[in-house]
């Protein structure tokens, strides 16, 4: 795929900041996505909202989904003039780009876990800042910058695969008393598609579904067999075997969105539905 030209998007539409009453519906979703999560047991932990692109590019991302990236440089006030002209600096004002954003939250926890000997199955949940180079943006559908509470399974493989079951009934049971339609969609896992194996087994077996409201995706649940366990030297309890992860993830201003659509436009009412349906399943 080319390279997009960021100057011919509108950055206005990529990058939105919520007002109070969006921002409280954003929260209260996060607080029960984050809720689901320690009541299976999982414990948070709070990720930085960029890396050294050596950490991301571990993770192939890259080599496979090199259209998305984005990358921050430090500016070179010798070289350059350290002035923004037209709204960006140029070339010659800027060092390597040695940090990158990633496109999704869960890569902190295998981070966080690099080189170490899990204890047993273990679980935990966070949140962070996404960034995505997309070839259009617009409304809280498809943004620049946005949020994605993940809760991440580590550990034997049957444990990963049990917490995903977990999350789908939860996902689809929220959605159902919420009165949202939700299509649960099998979806492709480019981590994959550069390895002849996996790639195999992906065909055979989907490893990504997608639920989708309106042919948008607002969450998924995700198994990643030993990949991130490989790339991150995450071992079992015997020491031998590598991890293997999977994750549930939510796209938060994608909910908001839905529901607002829901509501009328009223982030107000949404808030009030969501918290009734929390306290209703819980």
């Amino acid at each position: 795929m080319a390279p997009i030209a960021q100057e011919s998007l509108d950055l206005s539409d990529a990058l939105v900041i919520l007002g109070p009453d969006r921002t409280d519906l954003l929260m209260e979703l996060d607080r029960t996505f984050a809720g689901w999560g320690n009541s299976a047991g999982a414990r948070e932990i709070s990720p930085p909202p960029i890396y050294a692109v050596s950490d991301l590019k571990k993770f192939d991302v890259y080599t496979n989904f090199p259209h998305l990236n984005l990358v921050a440089a430090t500016l070179d006030l010798e070289k350059g003039s350290g002035k923004p002209s037209d709204g960006r600096f140029t070339g010659d004002s800027l060092q390597d780009a040695r940090l990158g954003l990633p496109h999704a939250t869960c890569y902190g926890a295998y981070l966080f876990y690099e080189g170490r000997r899990l204890v047993g199955d273990t679980l935990v949940t966070l949140v962070n800042r996404c960034f995505r180079n997309e070839t259009r943006y617009g409304g809280l559908e498809r943004l620049l910058s946005f949020q994605m509470r993940e809760v991440v399974a580590l550990g034997g493989y049957d444990h990963t695969q049990r917490t995903l079951a977990e999350f789908t009934d939860r996902i689809l049971g929220f959605a159902e008393v919420l009165g949202l339609e939700l299509e649960k969609t099998a979806a492709s896992d480019p981590f994959f598609e550069n390895d002849g194996p996996r790639a195999l087994l992906q065909r055979l077996s989907p490893v990504k579904f997608e639920f989708q409201h309106n042919g948008l995706a607002i969450a998924s649940v995700n198994t990643h067999q030993n990949f991130f366990g490989e790339r991150c030297r995450i071992t079992l309890p015997d020491g031998e075997e590598y991890a293997y992860t999977s994750c549930a993830a939510f796209g938060l201003e994608r909910w908001v969105t839905v529901l607002e659509e829901l509501h009328d436009n009223d982030p107000r009412s949404a808030l009030r539905h969501v918290r009734a349906t929390a306290a209703r399943l819980s």
